[in-house]
């Protein structure tokens, strides 16, 4: 006899967050429960140094959907999400944060509309941001234009909350690449979708583990990843230099024939300084594509799994939209849904 299907998987990936673990998951869980009986809750643990994990094991005795993942270092948060997409087994898969930025109560909303809409994709829009400084919105911005000028994704607004349907989880996994950017590649797999809009909540404890430095390796690596546009800029800037180059000598020969050259070094300096800067930064987005290179030829795995707890082997069928029954609307009696999930 096979256990009733997972209707909904729901990923969250955490790090050092085990001040309010406990509490996030038991409020997560009570907004789940309101739409389906049958889902899983998968929180992945991104090699974190505190009490997260331990929390995490004492909370999936008291929450029998839970599974916890421990990855056997930090890995980044992107390699997180993929270590929960390639676990998840729900006809339909939620990301989220951990810490309540990411409003819990729009879960049942979200899959209403997935089921009733038939949308592949509803996609959580941030409205409003929580308390941020004026550097971080303003590198925010420049990120996302770059994004939109360069790969032609507008991912403004965009956060990592959404619910994706099992054929997009699917599509994801055959993108195998090791440089992995979540709001990007489910922009760039296409699929119907709705938009929810939301206002960022403040965090329920501590601080960001975003750091300065992690934004912009974040943002390097989806630039890289979405576009090659970097490295045409070099050839256009080495063009133009080129340009420049033909004209300039153009005028030093006739100042030289004429006999009004000028003695000094000053336009030789300034334009040795302008040409070694603009290799450099050639040389240096090569480098970054090079890198990317070198990641993906190597064929590490995305992720380690050093542990695991809480639900591990339950066997899942495969049900139609239309199968699915929800909590809060009674479309079969329990019997009838018995005998629909179960193979007797």
């Amino acid at each position: 006899m096979n256990s009733p299907a997972i209707v909904v998987s729901v990923i969250i990936p955490v790090w050092n967050e085990a001040g309010h673990l406990y509490q996030s998951l038991k409020t997560i869980v009570e907004f789940i429960r309101q739409a389906t009986s049958y889902f899983e809750l998968i929180v992945v643990d991104d090699g974190s140094t505190d009490e997260t994990w331990s929390i995490l094991t004492a909370a999936s005795t008291e929450i029998p959907e839970l599974e916890g993942i421990r990855l056997s270092r930090n890995f980044g948060k992107e390699r997180a999400l993929c270590a929960g997409l390639e676990h998840a087994r729900g006809q339909a898969v939620i990301i989220m944060d951990c810490d309540l930025q990411h409003p819990p109560e729009l879960i049942p909303i979200m899959i209403e509309q997935w089921r009733l809409q038939g949308v592949k994709i509803v996609e959580c829009v941030k409205k409003s941001r929580s308390k941020e400084s004026l550097s971080y919105r303003i590198s925010t911005n420049m990120f996302y234009g770059l994004i939109q000028k360069l790969a032609r994704q507008d991912l403004r607004g965009a956060s990592d909350f959404k619910l994706l349907d099992r054929q997009v989880v699917e599509a994801w996994a055959k993108m195998p690449e090791k440089i992995t950017f979540f709001r990007g590649m489910t922009a760039w797999l296409g699929f119907s979708r709705v938009e929810l809009e939301f206002d960022v909540a403040p965090r329920i404890d501590g601080k960001t583990s975003w750091s300065p430095i992690s934004l912009v390796n974040l943002a390097l690596h989806a630039i890289v990843a979405f576009t090659s546009w970097p490295l045409r800029l070099v050839t256009i800037v080495g063009m133009f230099s080129f340009v420049v180059a033909v004209i300039l000598s153009i005028q030093t020969i006739y100042m030289k024939i004429a006999g009004m050259a000028v003695t000094g070094f000053t336009t030789v300096i300034l334009l040795l300084l302008c040409m070694n800067s603009m290799i450099m930064l050639g040389i240096g987005i090569l480098g970054e594509y090079i890198a990317a290179i070198y990641d993906e030829v190597k064929g590490r795995p995305r992720y380690v799994v050093s542990q695991r707890t809480g639900v591990q082997s339950m066997d899942t069928g495969v049900l139609n939209r239309d199968e699915i029954a929800f909590t809060n609307i009674n479309q079969n009696s329990y019997v009838q849904l018995i005998k629909n999930n179960l193979n007797l």
